[in-house]
């Protein structure tokens, strides 16, 4: 078993705990056109579609055969979701982009 330092373990249980859906349920979502709808894109695919498709391939990888390549990811999920989080709109936010957004990227904001 690979061991981590606890700087690596805190990133992925970090990661873990930002990353609120389920693989096959963040996969389902990426099918659906209001995920498809949101974000910035450069050639057809969103930066968070392109994450939240990242983000499944590393929840299904051992946690002994993760790399460098993606404790860059986790960081970069992590601090996304945070810094989104953290610019919540008033209101029902069920049906809005600011959630789309977040569950690109793996965090459901109503779980």
């Amino acid at each position: 078993m690979t061991m981590y330092d606890d700087d690596t373990e805190a990133l992925i249980e970090e990661f873990h705990d930002t990353v609120n859906m389920q693989p096959q349920e963040l996969e389902e979502w990426l099918e659906t056109e209001e995920s498809k709808s949101v974000g910035d894109t450069d050639d057809g695919e969103s930066t968070g579609h392109q994450s939240g498709r990242r983000i499944v391939e590393i929840k299904r990888t051992d946690k002994a055969d993760l790399g460098d390549d993606d404790f860059d990811h986790m960081r970069k999920v992590n601090g996304y979701v945070a810094r989104h989080l953290a610019q919540q709109p008033d209101g029902d936010v069920e049906d809005t982009r600011w959630r789309y957004s977040l569950m690109n990227w793996g965090h459901d904001p109503l779980k």
